[in-house]
């Protein structure tokens, strides 16, 4: 099977050696590697979680380099964690995946990978806070929370527990729904939900998506919400969510998913643009504490569920609603300091090069690597060696992000 990612002739070699040899144990093979020393000096000032790291089966490591440990650890991130209780063991966790992924199993179409990460200080997302991984521009990327991207840089390390890739930077555990909407500049959503008093069950529901309509789409249909009711404008709000599945670019597929506020959305998939509705979807797969984001252009209504084609040239207005001077919900909300790049950009077909999915919404093996049934890509649930329980990488809960 041919590898998909970037590395040099040699490295390519090591990789194929590496997986084709005994394996030795994790203890082993990272004092043996001198791209991983940090990270075992790491792990050696947490010995609960290299001991369960270690007695683990069936799983996948993504491994910061000495440069990304190192870089994390000059700019202060890693004192800041360290002073909150149990966060250095969640952020660990998040880089072990279930069930063991060789590179050359992951593709164009993305995965979404569930990790041991199921501290619910840190994450609300049954079976386990998930990495995206797919193959980008040939490479190998680990996606994780605000869009943090950093690539594999030597892959199929196997060890007697699983394979260990190493990765050139840290994972972001994904942050509260309100940290998101203010890093995407999604602030009139965020207003609006304040405004209607959604902000808890938005924040502590598990299992959601959230179709995020920019601040273009409320301005442009300001005559229609300028004289709604709490109860109006949150019923709106809340056909915006799907509750009860997270449902992943790779995992929307044609068809009808029922809204939270009642009624039906509208999906389709055509030629790598999505749609919900006629709201064509323009940044997918922001990764929530408790479920994902995706960008919409314009806002939802349940008395418009006609499906979206790729020969809209403008945003919808479900409406028929005039723009506005100022953008809505957003009077007395602070400014947004600072934006994330991954998150205010746009993309017309956010489904490009992805396999087909099949099945309902939410449900798409074939873009999965931990599903897939081959010798070389192992499914199933990690194990943890009995005395040496998932519990003991977890650590003092003590930190929320955002709401």
């Amino acid at each position: 099977m041919q590898f998909k990612y970037i590395v040099g002739a040699a490295a390519a070699a090591v990789a194929v050696k590496a997986q084709d040899a005994a394996p030795a144990n994790l203890t082993s093979l990272l004092a043996s590697n001198s791209e991983l020393s940090a990270l075992n000096t790491l792990l050696s000032a947490y010995p609960d979680v290299a001991g369960a790291l270690t007695n683990a089966t069936n799983i996948t490591i993504f491994a910061p380099s000495n440069i990304a440990l190192q870089s994390a650890n000059s700019s202060g991130a890693l004192t800041a964690l360290s002073s909150m209780g149990g966060a250095v063991q969640a952020l660990l966790q998040y880089h072990v995946v279930v069930g063991t992924i060789y590179a050359e199993n992951i593709t164009e179409t993305p995965a979404f990978a569930p990790t041991l990460l199921t501290n619910a200080t840190y994450a609300n997302v049954t079976g386990g806070q998930v990495v995206e991984a797919r193959v980008v521009d040939d490479g190998v990327s680990i996606i994780s929370g605000l869009k943090n991207n950093v690539t594999v840089t030597t892959p199929n390390l196997n060890f007697t527990g699983g394979v260990v890739h190493i990765i050139d930077g840290l994972l972001t555990i994904p942050p509260g729904v309100g940290d998101v909407l203010t890093s995407a500049n999604l602030t009139a959503l965020l207003g609006a939900v304040e405004a209607t008093n959604l902000t808890s069950a938005l924040s502590t529901t598990p299992d959601i998506t959230i179709f995020a309509p920019i601040n273009a789409a409320f301005q442009n249909i300001s005559s229609a919400l300028a004289n709604l009711t709490v109860e109006q404008a949150a019923s709106i709000l809340e056909y915006h969510v799907i509750n009860g599945t997270v449902a992943y670019s790779s995992t929307l597929t044609n068809g009808s998913v029922p809204a939270l506020a009642g009624g039906n959305l509208t999906i389709t998939v055509t030629d790598g643009e999505v749609f919900v509705n006629r709201a064509r979807v323009i940044n997918a797969d922001i990764l929530l504490a408790n479920g994902v984001l995706h960008v919409i252009d314009s806002v939802l209504s349940p008395n418009d569920t006609m499906a979206g084609n790729g020969t809209q040239t403008e945003p919808a207005n479900a409406y028929s609603a005039s723009a506005g001077t100022e953008v809505p919900y957003t009077s007395g909300l602070p400014a947004a300091s600072t934006t994330i790049a991954a998150l205010v950009t746009t993309n017309s077909a956010v489904a490009s090069g992805y396999t087909t999915p099949t099945g309902a919404v939410g449900v798409n093996p074939a873009g999965n690597p931990s599903a897939s049934a081959s010798k070389s890509s192992s499914a199933g649930a990690a194990a943890m060696t009995a005395g040496v329980g998932a519990a003991a990488l977890f650590g003092g809960a003590a930190f929320i992000a955002g709401w």
